[in-house]
C-alpha cells in the first residue's frame, strides 16, 4: 500500500496519543498548554485527513478503518486525562458518555458493515458538530488557564456537556437508521 498524506496525518494522530500523555505526566507549569497543543493539533488532523482523502480521491478501505480508530483512541486518552486532573462526578460523567458512545457506535457501525449497510450509520451534520464541539471542549479542559480573558476550564465544561448531549441525540439517530434497515432487511 503506497503512503498516502490523510494516511500519514491519520498516523500522526495515533504517535500523538503517547505525546499527549507524556506531557500530560510532566511536572512543569507548561504541561497543560503544550498537551491542549497537542490535542489541537491532533484534531486539525482529523478534519484534514478527511477532507484531503476526499478532496485527492485518495480514500482508502485502510484509511476509512484507521482514522475512526485514531479519534477515538486520541479522545478517550484525553478525557481520561481531564477525569484524572479534575476527579469527580463533574468530569467523570460526560467523559464516560461520550467515551461509551463511542465504543457502542463504532460496534454498530462495524456489524452494519457485515451487513453491507455502513451507509445507514454514516456521520450526519449532528455527529460533526458533536466532534466540534467535543475537540474544543477538550483543548479548552486541557489547557485550564485564561485565553484573551475567557475562563477556558468552565467554558470546556459547558462545551463538554454540549457535546454529551450532542453524543447521546446522535447515537439515537444512529439505531434509528440501524433499525430501519434491519426491519427493511428482514421484510425483504
Amino acid at each position: 500500500m503506497k503512503p498516502t498524506l490523510p494516511n500519514i496525518l491519520t498516523w500522526l494522530r495515533i504517535v500523538l496519543i503517547p505525546v499527549l500523555g507524556l506531557l500530560f505526566l510532566l511536572p512543569t507549569p507548561w504541561a497543560n498548554a503544550a498537551a491542549a497543543v497537542v490535542f489541537a493539533l491532533a484534531s486539525v488532523t482529523d478534519w484534514l485527513d478527511g477532507y484531503l482523502a476526499r478532496r485527492w480521491n485518495q480514500t482508502s478501505p485502510f484509511g476509512a478503518f484507521l482514522d475512526p480508530v485514531a479519534d477515538k483512541l486520541i479522545v478517550a486518552v484525553a478525557l481520561i486525562i481531564v477525569v484524572v486532573e479534575t476527579p469527580g462526578a463533574l468530569t467523570a460523567i460526560p467523559a464516560a458518555v461520550i467515551i461509551g458512545r463511542e465504543i457502542a457506535v463504532s460496534a454498530l457501525r462495524e456489524w452494519m458493515a457485515e451487513l453491507g449497510q455502513r451507509s445507514s450509520v454514516a456521520v450526519g451534520m449532528t455527529g460533526k458538530i458533536k466532534t466540534a464541539a467535543q475537540m474544543i471542549a477538550i483543548v479548552l479542559l486541557l489547557y485550564r488557564n485564561e485565553l484573551w480573558g475567557i475562563p477556558a476550564w468552565p467554558l470546556g465544561l459547558v462545551l463538554l456537556y454540549a457535546a454529551a448531549g450532542l453524543t447521546l441525540y446522535s447515537m439515537v439517530l444512529y439505531l434509528r437508521g440501524a433499525i430501519r434497515t434491519l426491519d427493511g432487511l428482514s421484510q425483504g
